[in-house]
């Protein structure tokens, strides 16, 4: 079991999610703002990402949509990491040679899933709140912050929060495994029926294919999981998660 987990193919699946994912965070990082500015901002106007990267761009300045690329790409290297790593050995553990199936693409996503965001969780909690600083809010019920990086924002959360404030949004990002384990499903369901070699397109098409499915799914409860990952908003903490459903 051990050389499974611990072998060079787990390392090698685990290193080229990670590249791969923050390749092309890099690229739509735009438009990644666009909808986290959307999905915590409830009071905007603008509902479109065209409208509301041109309203940033104009207020924050041209390079306010790529605020906090480095702590997002950090987390999202380290919890591509995790994940794909966990995937692909408990894929080589529970089936020792023997051809997968989608039921069990799909329980070994989500068991991969869950100790991802167990692990990351503060990661995230973390470069949520660096990507909205210095952000122009609509709500004046969010709460501006002032971290001077990452290190200072960990510090501060615990000080002001407390630890458990670190793991905001658990819950949502539990139900969330849902997500790469229906695009992990979809997308080995996919291959198996072409039955041939793909090309790289191809690969790249089955891909946008599955994470779009997926994405589309379970996009409610991403809505959540990013306001309560924000948490510093003037109503009761306790109310968080009730405020969360209701802006959705």
């Amino acid at each position: 079991m051990s050389d499974a987990v611990f072998s060079y193919e787990s390392l090698v699946h685990a290193l080229s999610g990670a590249v791969g994912s923050v390749t092309a965070m890099t690229v739509f990082f735009p438009l990644d703002t666009a909808r986290l500015r959307l999905q915590v901002d409830e009071n905007r106007k603008a509902k479109s990402s065209h409208a509301i990267l041109a309203e940033i761009v104009k207020e924050e300045g041209l390079l306010a949509p790529y605020r906090g690329w480095f702590p997002v790409i950090c987390s999202l290297c380290c919890s591509n990491f995790v994940y794909f790593y966990c995937f692909h050995s408990l894929k080589a553990v529970s089936l020792k040679g023997k051809q997968s199936a989608p039921s069990t693409d799909l329980l070994i996503g989500i068991a991969a899933g869950v100790i991802n965001v167990l692990v990351t969780t503060p990661l995230w909690v973390v470069n949520t709140r660096l990507k909205l600083q210095g952000s122009k809010f609509r709500n004046a019920d969010i709460r501006p912050t002032n971290y001077s990086g990452i290190l200072d924002a960990f510090v501060q959360i615990i000080r002001d929060e407390g630890v458990g404030a670190l793991w905001n949004g658990t819950f949502p990002s539990l139900l969330l495994v849902l997500n790469p384990g229906i695009q992990f499903m979809i997308y080995e369901s996919l291959k198996r029926h072409l039955r041939r070699g793909l090309s790289s397109i191809e690969v790249f098409i089955i891909g946008a294919i599955a994470k779009a499915i997926a994405t589309t799914v379970t996009y409610p409860l991403q809505t959540i999981q990013s306001i309560l990952r924000v948490g510093v908003v003037s109503a009761p903490g306790g109310f968080l998660f009730t405020r969360a459903l209701v802006v959705y």
